[in-house]
């Protein structure tokens, strides 16, 4: 008999909240990249409060990941589907944020680059680690760096937006103080994104071939 809750059927409530943050992520980057158009508000209102309505957008689909896995858990209704699409609905949000954030000209790419490539790489240690029928599950460090880069990503995407000019002699102040945060909470997203990918090769080191010293295993013993 199959486990309590597992493969119940794809169209648990997990899995639905899990579907539409998917289907929901192009919602998020129109209103990040595309003009809106002028019939809607005045362009000026438009441009003030774009930039959080975005970072709302983006802050609503981030926060269902906790949605959906509660539902799954509470139901005992995990399935093979919401294993698949739940870590591939997060990295796909935060992708297409970064990429937003550098069409925009406010983040770099080689901090997209980072992010990104570790998420390659430990999708790679995780299916070389399923060949050997090892599960590596996700760390508290795992979980911690990414509510860090959810909210990098908010700052990033508000920390530039013409709000600030309201505060006028204030303004410079304010707006310089939110960046030099914006880039705190960045680098500090960068580190927990190097020492959770670190965490992951240490957990692996068996499968991919070395000894707990750290040496490549003798595989004609």
């Amino acid at each position: 008999m199959a486990e309590r809750g597992t493969n119940r059927g794809m169209l648990t409530p997990a899995n639905i909240v899990t579907t539409m943050r998917i289907v929901l992520i192009p919602v998020f980057v129109f209103f990040i990249l595309a003009p809106w158009p002028d019939w809607t508000l005045d362009p000026d209102l438009a441009q003030m409060i774009k930039p959080w309505v975005a970072a709302a957008v983006f802050a609503a689909l981030a926060a269902t990941d906790a949605v959906d896995g509660y539902l799954a858990r509470s139901r005992a209704e995990v399935t093979n589907l919401g294993k698949f699409l739940d870590p591939l609905a997060d990295k796909i949000l935060v992708t297409a944020a970064l990429l937003a954030l550098i069409e925009l000209g406010t983040l770099p790419a080689w901090v997209a680059l980072v992010i990104v490539a570790r998420e390659f790489l430990v999708s790679g240690l995780r299916m070389v680690a399923a060949t050997e029928g090892k599960v590596i599950a996700a760390s508290r460090l795992g979980k911690i760096k990414t509510v860090t880069q959810i909210a990098a990503i908010i700052a990033f995407i508000i920390k530039d937006s013409v709000v600030w000019s309201f505060f006028d002699g204030y303004h410079g102040d304010l707006w310089l103080g939110f960046n030099i945060l914006a880039w705190i909470v960045m680098s500090a997203a960068l580190i927990l994104t190097l020492l959770s990918l670190m965490d992951y090769f240490i957990k692996s080191a068996d499968v991919l071939g070395f000894s707990a010293q750290g040496t490549p295993k003798d595989r004609d013993a």
